[in-house]
Formats: structure tokens, C-alpha cells, sequence
């Protein structure tokens, strides 16, 4: 038999190997994707093979992520209950996609993920996997083995001599990419707790951001960010500047409890600095490129597209058809948005656009286009299904 494993280096897949091998009495392969997440690949492909991984991939999925999965996303203006920025999940399709592309290639039995059964990426890897390749046996130990605690995952590694990037003084689970990091478990399950300050990777505290503010003019188009102050920039490098640029004035913090696909509420601490930044000017951008009625149907499309990457219906009809309207939509979307970030905060202070439908000329409180007493007949118009109310219920009144 023979296993690919989604394999990060964390406690859970560092253990599974293991695990697997011990279990199963099969060939592990590990699959490894470089979304973004920096030194932590650093000695991946040592400590898989000496854990007992036949081979690993390491994948670099970065370019891919951002055009096919995050800026579809951004343009979408998903934001899952209105503050979670999708971060984990936008990268589970992609992971999910690679890993069955290597089952096949390498001819596996299974596929094994290091996802809890409390937790929502064992729904979103499943469901992809499902769909992908329907044929291959999916594997989760969480489901299956002993361990109850990340307490007891760490015991399992001390015993069997496996280094684990995590510690009984700081049992964090951490999940990193290119366009966020993630934090749970620990000191953070009671949702009153305030994080550790040096538990956090890209921003610095909001106190200590330079005092002076920082602008910038992002320019879009179709949707899509290209330049920051003039300088186009390749997709993967414009998150990364962004990252960075935003993370150093303490941009991109966000501290929620969700509800989870399976039921539950879990506490999550997220830092999304590029992300926060993009996501506040692009949906200015469309409040002047977006005639009203398509804008606010676009705002009723934008959490069900959320709910759909959250819950790991990424390959989903519905998806792919709300793609072709929210594609439809950002044609015109293109222009400069300028924003200041200062002390954790990010505000859109001016926006342009050669498609702008904001004409001054209407807009003006001195002379213009508009002759005040067109407006009374639009009101007379406006309100007569007000008038015929009011008349219906002094009518009721009097009846009483």
C-alpha cells in the first residue's frame, strides 16, 4: 500500500509518518506545498525522510495560489462572516489539488492529512479529494489513533524521537502562507485571553509602528493589483511587498471567534497585512466603477462565495458559475486607489479611475448639471407605494 501524506512539518504530520508506517504497514510519500510559508521549509525534506518518508515533494504553489485561488477571491470581496479573510482556506484547494495530482502520478492506494476531527480542513481536503479522484481512500488519523491532545501528539513525538516545532510552553498551532498566518490552541482557546505579543510574525504591535504614516497608491485592473506607487510588480512579489510595507505599521491584525463547518466556535488570531489592505481599497475601487445595482447584488454574492471557499466547496458548480458573474463585474474595475496606514489602521483616502461613473458635475452642491426641481417628481414617483400605505393604515385606525 501506498500513502501520499499532505506533509508541513508540524506536530501532526510529523507524527503521522510514523504513524502511518506503523499502522498501515505502507509507503508514505509526503507532499510538501511552498504557499508562502518561508523558513519553515527549511530541513523539510531531512526530517521527512528520517521520520521514515520513502520521498517527499516540495512543491512551489506560489504563483499558482495567488492568480487562481487569491485573486479570484479578492475580486469576489469574500470575507467569511465579515471578518475572516479566508487566509487557511484559500490555500486548502490548491494543497488538495497537488496531492491527488501525485497520488495518481505515483500510483497510491490513499491520501492522509494531518487535519483534527474538530477542525474544519479535514472537511475541505475530503471534499476535495472526493471530487478530484473519487477512487482514492482518504486516511485521518485524528480519526483513528489514541491521541486525544496536542498534548499527547508531542508525547508520541518525545517517544518516538521525532523533533516537533512546537513546545508544551507554547503549543500554538500555527498555519502560514503567502497571504496570512494563523494561530490557535494554547492560551488562546479561552477567546478573553489577549495573544502574546511575540507570538506574532508579520506585523509589529500598533504602539510601536513608526509615527509617521505611509501612503501608497495601489493601482488595479480588471480587479486585479498590479502596481504599488508606480511600480508594476509580478502577483507573488506584490503580496510579499505589501506583506511587508502593511506588517511594519502593524496593518493586518484580526482577533475572532467563527463558527466552524462541523458546529463548534473556535478562536482564531489571524494576521493578514496585504490582504487587509487590498481587500479595504479594491472594494473602494468599485464604489466608483460599479453602477448601484450590480454593487449591491455583488455585496449579497459576496459572503455566499465566502461560505463556499470556508466550507471547502471550491470545485463546486456554484462557485465556478458566481465566478462568472463576479468576473463579469470587475471588466471596468481599474484605477488608483490611494491609502494611509498608520498605527495598525488602514483608510482609503482618495480613489480615480478612467471609468469613473463619479461625475462631479452631478455630484456638486454648487451649479451643475442637476435642476433641483427634477427631484420633487422623482419623490412624488418614489413614494407613492408610501402614500398608499399610510392612506391603508389611517384607513385601518379609523375602522378600530
Amino acid at each position: 500500500m501506498k500513502v501520499v501524506l499532505a506533509y508541513s512539518g508540524g506536530l501532526d504530520t510529523s507524527i503521522i509518518i510514523k504513524w502511518l508506517i506503523e499502522q498501515y504497514d505502507c509507503e508514505v510519500v509526503a507532499m510538501a506545498a511552498d504557499v508562502g510559508q518561508a523558513e519553515e521549509l527549511e530541513g523539510l525534506r531531512e526530517k521527512a525522510l528520517n521520520t521514515g518518508a520513502s520521498k517527499i515533494y516540495i512543491e512551489d504553489l506560489k504563483e499558482e495560489l495567488v492568480t487562481d485561488f487569491i485573486l479570484p477571491t479578492l475580486k469576489a470581496n469574500a470575507i467569511y462572516e465579515g471578518k475572516y479573510l479566508l487566509g487557511t482556506c484559500v490555500a486548502r484547494p490548491i494543497i488538495a489539488k497537488r496531492m491527488v495530482e501525485i497520488a495518481e502520478k505515483e500510483g497510491a492506494d490513499a491520501v492522509a492529512h494531518g487535519c483534527t476531527g474538530r477542525g474544519n480542513d479535514q472537511v475541505r481536503f475530503e471534499l476535495m479529494a472526493k471530487y478530484l479522484n473519487p477512487g482514492l481512500k482518504i486516511i485521518a488519523p485524528w480519526r483513528e489513533w489514541k491521541i486525544n491532545s496536542r498534548e499527547e501528539a508531542i508525547d508520541y513525538a518525545e517517544k518516538k524521537g521525532i523533533p516537533v516545532p512546537v513546545t508544551r510552553e507554547k503549543p500554538y498551532s500555527i498555519d502560514r502562507n503567502l497571504w496570512h498566518t494563523s494561530y490557535e490552541g494554547g492560551i488562546l482557546e479561552d477567546p478573553y485571553c489577549q495573544p502574546d505579543e511575540d507570538m506574532f510574525i508579520l506585523t509589529v504591535p500598533a504602539e510601536k509602528a513608526p509615527d509617521e504614516p505611509l501612503y501608497l497608491d495601489l493601482y488595479f485592473e480588471k480587479g486585479e493589483p498590479k502596481k504599488i506607487n508606480g511600480e508594476e510588480l509580478p502577483p507573488v512579489e506584490l503580496i510579499q511587498r505589501l506583506n511587508m510595507l502593511a506588517g511594519s505599521h502593524g496593518v493586518g491584525r484580526r482577533d475572532l471567534v467563527e463558527n466552524r463547518i462541523i458546529g463548534m466556535k473556535s478562536r482564531g488570531v489571524y494576521e493578514t497585512p496585504a490582504g487587509t489592505v487590498l481587500f479595504l481599497a479594491h472594494h473602494d475601487l468599485e464604489s466608483i466603477t460599479l453602477d448601484r445595482e450590480t454593487m449591491h447584488f455583488k455585496e449579497l454574492v459576496s459572503p455566499r462565495y465566502a461560505r463556499l471557499l470556508y466550507d471547502g466547496q471550491w470545485f463546486s458548480p456554484l462557485r465556478k458559475a458566481l465566478d462568472a458573474f463576479i468576473n463579469s463585474t470587475q471588466e471596468l474595475v481599474t484605477g488608483t486607489v490611494k491609502v494611509k496606514l498608520y498605527k495598525g489602521t488602514c483608510s482609503v483616502v482618495g480613489r480615480k479611475s478612467q471609468y469613473s461613473l463619479y461625475r462631479e458635475d452631478l455630484a456638486t452642491f454648487e451649479k451643475g448639471e442637476l435642476d433641483h426641481r427634477d427631484a420633487g417628481g422623482f419623490i412624488n414617483c418614489f413614494g407613492l407605494p408610501m402614500v398608499a400605505q399610510g392612506l391603508l393604515d389611517s384607513q385601518i385606525r379609523e375602522e378600530k
